[in-house]
C-alpha cells in the first residue's frame, strides 16, 4: 500500500439498492462509488447501462448478488430521446457524425412507422456493444476498424408511446425485453422514415418490478451517514420480486440446506422464492412434478435479513 493511502475496511452487507445513475459514468463506476460508500465486500449491478444512459441500476450486495441473474432477465422500461437527420458512428450521441440527412415526415408517419417494431422483432446488435465475439467485446474490434458478423437478434418490445414530437427530436417511452438495444431502435426508425438518426439521450426509468422513484443518486447516498445509507437497503430477496413465494418448515428447510429434495407445496411449478420459519428467507427454488429443490440458497451464516416487502 503507497504512502498516504487509507485502506478501507469493508464489511459483510446484504441487500439491494436502488441507485439512479448519472450520465457520463460507466455502470462499473457507479458501481464501485456505491460499494466504497458502504464499505461493502461484495457487490454488483443487474444490467449495464452505458455512459450516456442515465437512471436506474439496481446494485446487489453480499448474498442479494447471487439472486441478481432475475434482474438481468427482467423486462426495462426507458425514456429515449432521438434525434433525426443525424447518424453517429456509434449510433448515440458519444460517436461522430458520419451522415446528414433532411428531416421530412410527419407525426402520422411516425406513428405508422412505429408498428412494426411491437412485439417479437429481429434486431442486429450495434458495432459498438459489449457482446463478445472470439473472446473480445464487439467496441473493441469496432474502436480497431475491424468488422465482424453481427448475427440478429430476437428481441421483445412491448410498447413504445411518444411523449414529445418536437422534430428534429422524438421522445419514446420504450418498455422492452432482455436485449434490446434502444440505439439500434434510434437507427432503425430513422431508416423506417426515410432519414437517419441516432439515439440522443437515454433513461432507464423500470426494471422488472422497481421503478426509479425509489432510487437514490450517488450525491446524495454519499452524503448520508451510515445509518441512513444502510436504511435504504432493500432485503436480499428483492430480485425475486416477481416470483410466487413457498413458506416451508424446519424439517423442510433442513433438507434443502443439505442439498436434498422434498416434497413440494400443492399447485406450486417453476422458480420460487422460498421462506423459512420465522420468514427467515432460504433463497430460490425450483419446483417440478411436486419435488422441491433447491437452485441458489442464501448462507448458512446469514445475518437476520427484514420481513421482505414482497408478500408471499
Amino acid at each position: 500500500m503507497s504512502a498516504g493511502k487509507v485502506r478501507i475496511a469493508r464489511r459483510r452487507v446484504d441487500g439491494m439498492l436502488l441507485l439512479d445513475k448519472p450520465s457520463g459514468i460507466t455502470s462499473n463506476a457507479a458501481l464501485q462509488r456505491a460499494k466504497r460508500a458502504f464499505r461493502a465486500e461484495k457487490a454488483g449491478h443487474t444490467g449495464t447501462l452505458d455512459p450516456l444512459a442515465s437512471g436506474l441500476l439496481p446494485l446487489c450486495f453480499g448474498d442479494a448478488t447471487k439472486f441478481a441473474q432475475s434482474l438481468l432477465d427482467a423486462r426495462k422500461e426507458y425514456i429515449a430521446t432521438i434525434r433525426f437527420g443525424i447518424a453517429t458512428s456509434t449510433g448515440d450521441a458519444e460517436g461522430e457524425t458520419i451522415a446528414l440527412q433532411p428531416v421530412a415526415f410527419s407525426r402520422a408517419d411516425l406513428d405508422g412507422a412505429l408498428l412494426p417494431f411491437l412485439g417479437r422483432i429481429r434486431q442486429v446488435p450495434p458495432r459498438h456493444s459489449a457482446l463478445k465475439h472470439e473472446g473480445r467485446a464487439h467496441y473493441e474490434y469496432a474502436r480497431a476498424g475491424v468488422d465482424i458478423p453481427r448475427l440478429a437478434r430476437d428481441v421483445d418490445i412491448g410498447a413504445i408511446d411518444v411523449l414529445a414530437f418536437d422534430l428534429p427530436t422524438v421522445t419514446l417511452r420504450v418498455e422492452c425485453g432482455k436485449g434490446t438495444y434502444i440505439r439500434v431502435l434510434a437507427e432503425d426508425l430513422g431508416l423506417a422514415l426515410r432519414t437517419c438518426a441516432h439515439l440522443a439521450a437515454l433513461r432507464r426509468t423500470a426494471s422488472g418490478a422497481f421503478r426509479l422513484e425509489g432510487a437514490v443518486t450517488l450525491a446524495a447516498l454519499e452524503a448520508l451517514d451510515p445509518d441512513a445509507r444502510d436504511a435504504l437497503l432493500l432485503p436480499v430477496d428483492a430480485p425475486l420480486a416477481g416470483l410466487p413465494a413457498i413458506a416451508v418448515d424446519a424439517s423442510t428447510e433442513a433438507a434443502l440446506t443439505q442439498g436434498r429434495t422434498a416434497a413440494a407445496p400443492e399447485g406450486m411449478q417453476g422458480p420460487c422464492r422460498c421462506y423459512g420459519p420465522g420468514q427467515r428467507f432460504l433463497g430460490l427454488v425450483d419446483v417440478a412434478g411436486g419435488i422441491l429443490r433447491s437452485r441458489r440458497l442464501t448462507r448458512t451464516d446469514a445475518q437476520p435479513v427484514p420481513s421482505s416487502p414482497f408478500e408471499a
